[in-house]
């Protein structure tokens, strides 16, 4: 296939690329800066309808990852990037008639503030203050999975937790704030989460794109990936600090403190200009002290999607990369 693949320029979408280049497809990218993948690339933003036109010209299946992350920025950043972003792609892939579109989308849209024990995907949940992440995120969600029809069909895919070697999200946060000290968990650190390790992440894109088509049954659905292995959320922590040689010693923050604490930060970092990441968030302090673990079976059994790195084994690879010298500043 030719597959157009958006957002490049972030880790789990750049393995992507890579994946199905390496397996024989024609992969061109669309992203704002130069990429050094050895692919065909459209620079531009997802923002402008007419560059995304150009770069879907002649494409069979589309990957869209693009996004604005984090928790910095007004909801008119993360609406036109995610929400006006994701309806160029849905235009644009029916304007040239892409069969297949696979959309990147996050768990956090079905998170409501409690835990999901074994969940499978839930619906989008949207009207959350604040959270403008995955406030648009959701809306996203629920746009591109309603445009799913018989000439473009188009899966949602939910990765929890990506992280991995080169990864300067979830990794380099934890890494960096072990070695100013600043780690916490929320309570004891004992809520179980499921995680995955970036090859899986990708894998389970792939799959999706290879699943996805006219009268699937995976067409108009959305899917939780994950490794499948829950683990308590402190272990994870200091797993990936033991990888990068961190010796971090988590204190430890009751549930309604965080939330409290949470709460007060994005007031006053609302009257900031240019503020820098927040140190916690109500939202963050919601998804660190409950627990989020999926049921695996959807991806399985509808996307042919297994984990093939265990947790172990991901993090091995990741003292690996940080012992050759690697950082994540």
């Amino acid at each position: 296939m030719r597959v157009l693949v958006i957002g490049a320029t972030s880790l789990l979408m750049r393995r992507t690329a890579e994946a199905l280049r390496n397996r024989g497809d024609d992969v061109v990218i669309l992203q704002r800066r130069p990429s050094p993948l050895d692919v065909e690339q459209v620079l531009g933003d997802v923002r402008d309808r007419g560059v995304v036109e150009r770069a879907v010209v002649g494409c069979d299946a589309v990957v869209h990852g693009a996004a604005k992350v984090g928790v910095v920025g007004t909801w008119e950043e993360y609406r036109s990037v995610n929400v006006d972003g994701t309806v160029n792609v849905l235009h644009a892939a029916r304007r040239s008639g892409v069969g297949r579109l696979v959309h990147v989308s996050t768990p956090s849209v079905a998170h409501t503030g409690r835990s999901l024990v074994g969940a499978g995907a839930e619906p989008a949940a949207t009207g959350r203050r604040g959270a403008f992440y995955a406030e648009s995120k959701a809306i996203a969600e629920e746009l591109v999975l309603g445009g799913s029809e018989r000439d473009v069909a188009v899966v949602a895919i939910r990765p929890h937790l990506v992280w991995g070697p080169g990864d300067t999200q979830l990794v380099g946060r934890i890494v960096e704030r072990g070695r100013a000290g600043r780690l916490a968990t929320v309570g004891a650190g004992a809520a179980l989460v499921d995680s995955t390790y970036v090859d899986n992440a990708a894998d389970a894109l792939v799959a999706a794109l290879d699943a996805v088509g006219p009268g699937a049954r995976c067409a108009g659905r959305a899917y939780v990936v994950a490794n499948g292995e829950p683990r308590p959320i402190r272990e994870l922590v200091l797993g990936i600090c033991r990888a990068a040689g961190v010796d971090a010693h988590p204190r430890k923050v009751p549930r309604p403190v965080a939330l409290a604490a949470g709460s007060l930060v994005e007031r006053l970092w609302s009257l900031r200009r240019d503020p820098p990441e927040p140190p916690l968030t109500r939202f963050l302090a919601e998804q660190l002290g409950t627990a989020h673990w999926f049921d695996p079976r959807p991806a399985r059994d509808d996307l042919g999607y297994e984990p093939r790195v265990p947790i172990d084994e991901g993090l091995a690879r990741l003292a690996e990369w940080f012992a050759r010298g690697a950082t994540v500043d």
